[in-house]
């Protein structure tokens, strides 16, 4: 019984042994594989997904050798794992559904890793994929998980996607206001800003009689990355500029006529 024992407890080391050096060892090939996808430019997003599908399969690996070790049969191991995988498989539909929506997104590429997207309901920067949900940042620096199979059942909007993008902008003046020298306002302040580009030529025009304002529509086109900063500095330069010329920005209004009855 002593000898028994012995060695079953050398099987258990043995087998720990093989258990977490086999896990560290994974991590260990995920982030060479990580290393080596980069240093062969490979896209980031692939590089991210594929280590980690390498690295749950070591470890699945590494689980079965180790209970190989401890005497258990694997054959019927496997095979009831097989099994339970049937029935598990069915109560894990949408998990499924989302690791082969996430090897959609790398065969496809509808965007990469720093771009700017809109799926799944929200918003942000794509920080990675992973087997079966996607990291993303807002822009207020909070972290969002969200499904894959969110992502590809819905509209995917990647604001990074092209080099130039178009700012639409909307100003109202007064009726009483010089429409002409208005629109040459708003051109000039244009012309001014050199990340403004020329082609494709930016848009100024009278967009429709609104209630309370004339509005003039103003489009120009810019790379991507001055987007935000050409819609602020410019709303700001008007609203001064607007102010110089003694051009009106009216508030919403309207006209009450009173009736007296004797």
């Amino acid at each position: 019984m002593s000898d028994t024992f012995v060695a079953l407890l050398i099987n258990i080391v043995i087998a720990a042994a093989i258990l977490f050096g086999g896990i560290w060892l994974s991590k260990q090939a995920k982030k060479y594989i990580v290393v080596i996808m980069e240093r062969r430019n490979v896209d980031a997003l692939l590089a991210s997904f594929s280590s980690n599908i390498v690295y749950v399969a070591l470890v699945a690996f590494v689980v079965i050798a180790a209970l190989s070790k401890l005497g258990i049969q694997t054959t019927s191991f496997v095979a009831i794992i097989g099994a339970a995988g049937l029935a598990v498989g069915l109560a894990l539909q949408g998990s499924l559904a989302n690791f082969a929506s996430g090897v959609m997104i790398i065969a496809f590429r509808p965007f990469k890793v720093g771009d700017f997207i809109e799926a799944g309901g929200v918003a942000g920067v794509v920080e990675g994929i992973q087997i079966f949900s996607t990291q993303m940042r807002t822009g207020d620096n909070k972290q969002i998980i969200v499904p894959n199979s969110n992502i590809t059942g819905s509209n995917i909007t990647n604001y990074s996607a092209k080099d130039t993008r178009r700012v639409d902008m909307i100003f109202g003046v007064g009726y009483g206001d010089d429409i002409k020298k208005t629109k040459d306002v708003l051109t000039e302040l244009i012309e001014r800003d050199d990340r403004i580009l020329k082609d494709p030529a930016p848009l100024v025009a009278v967009s429709a009689l609104a209630d309370s304002s004339v509005n003039f529509v103003v489009r120009p086109w810019v790379k991507s990355a001055d987007y935000w900063g050409v819609m602020f500095d410019f709303t700001e330069a008007v609203k001064l500029r607007f102010d110089e010329e003694g051009i009106s920005i009216p508030y919403p209004q309207q006209d009450v006529h009173l009736h007296k009855v004797d």
